[in-house]
This record gives structure tokens, C-alpha cells and sequence, in this order.
């Protein structure tokens, strides 16, 4: 297959909870199920080149979800840290998270810091997971940390020196379930990503919807605000 493949795609997995109602199933079935298509989009991700895939897992904003849902979330991305280090480590994946660690866990901050331990030398494709991440609270957290070290020149080099992970910004960003907005996601980084929207809930998006996605994103002009 001859594609042009973004270094580097970010994902706002959404429509968990809309494709579980659809099915008459409550919302931590579709998160069950959405955990295992990140598994199979990540596999997809490496076969197709792909160095870098950036998930939205769970926002700042999320803490405001029912109490039930929000304990499934952080059950399932525990036991996602547990089950997955073999399979990582045999797909040469290394794993990060981003965002903030306040509100989170001890012991699930254990299990984050154990995965990313164990996979650090690892160089295949990097998987990122946005977790208790915002894209505000990461320019916050980055200006907070630039005035602590008393930077005297800032330039978007400082900025990019201080945000959670540096790594290359998205060339493609793919948002599922058909809502047309960011949400708070990698506002810095995606200044000059290309968007992708499909109606297709998260538990659907597949090898073939990502290569649409792909295919899209082969197609746009890309000008960075200058004329070709």
C-alpha cells in the first residue's frame, strides 16, 4: 500500500458511550469495548509506519462523569497498564502518558510509571496517552514551570520544552462519532494538524476507517500559512 503516513496521528476517541446505548448496553460496555479497538489501532498504526499515536483516554473535564463511570474508566485503563506490557514489549511499543498526576491514584500512578519504565528503550511506535490531560491545564502547567526555572527569553521553543511530552506535533488529527470540536485536546500541538472527522463511534473505527483517514489526510494542501 503506498501511503503517505503521518509521522505522528492523534485520536479523540469518542462515541463509546453513544454506540453502547445504541445497542441498549450502559456506557462502561462501550468503554470496555473501546479499550479493545485502541489495541487493534495501534497494531494497525505500527504496520502502517505510523511513529507516533497520541489517544484522548480521559480528560480534566472527565472527573465530572457519574462516579460509576469514572471508577470503570480507571479500572480499565489499570488493567490495560497490567495486560498490555507483554504485548508492548513484543511490538516494541514505548508507552508514555500525558497530563496531570493530581487527583489520580497512587497505585495507578504506579502502574503508569512501571509501563513506562519497562518500555523507555523501546523504538518502535510511541504510544501516548492523554490521561487527566487538558490542553489548557498543559499550557498552565508549562508557563508555571517556565517562570519557576526563570526562563528570561520564551519563545515557542521554551514553550515546546515545557509541555508534558516533547514530541513532533500531530500532521493529522481524527476525531470519531461525528462531533465537530477539539476539546481541550492538544491546543498547542495541533496548530497546524490536519482534521478528520468520521461518524463512526470509537468501538467501530477500524484498520479500514484509518486508512480513509490517511487517505484524506494525503489529499489536503498543506501550506503551514504560506502559498504554494
Amino acid at each position: 500500500m503506498n501511503l503517505l503516513v503521518p509521522n505522528h496521528i492523534a485520536i479523540i476517541m469518542d462515541g463509546n458511550g453513544r454506540w453502547a446505548k445504541s445497542k441498549g448496553m450502559p456506557r462502561t460496555y462501550g468503554h470496555k469495548a473501546g479499550a479493545d479497538t485502541l489495541r487493534k489501532i495501534l497494531s494497525s498504526c505500527g504496520e502502517l509506519g505510523v511513529k507516533y499515536l497520541t489517544v484522548y483516554a480521559f480528560s480534566t473535564e472527565n472527573w465530572k462523569r457519574a462516579k460509576e463511570e469514572v471508577d470503570t474508566l480507571m479500572f480499565l485503563f489499570k488493567t490495560y497498564l497490567k495486560n498490555e506490557k507483554r504485548l508492548l514489549m513484543k511490538n516494541n511499543v514505548k508507552f508514555i502518558v500525558s497530563g496531570r498526576k493530581e487527583g489520580v491514584s497512587k497505585d495507578l500512578l504506579s502502574e503508569i510509571e512501571k509501563l513506562e519504565e519497562a518500555t523507555k528503550g523501546n523504538t518502535g511506535i510511541t504510544l501516548n496517552i492523554a490521561f487527566n490531560y487538558g490542553g489548557r491545564a498543559e499550557l498552565v502547567d508549562a508557563i508555571k514551570r517556565i517562570v519557576e526555572n526563570k526562563e528570561e527569553i520564551i519563545t515557542e521553543e521554551t514553550v515546546e520544552k515545557y509541555l508534558y511530552n516533547q514530541l513532533p506535533d500531530p500532521e493529522l488529527l481524527i476525531r470519531t462519532s461525528g462531533e465537530m470540536r477539539i476539546s481541550n485536546f492538544l491546543l498547542w500541538q495541533i496548530a497546524y494538524s490536519e482534521i478528520y472527522v468520521t461518524d463512526t463511534y470509537w468501538p467501530d473505527f477500524d484498520k479500514t476507517e484509518l486508512i480513509k483517514a490517511i487517505e484524506s489526510y494525503q489529499k489536503r494542501d498543506r501550506r503551514f500559512g504560506g502559498v504554494k
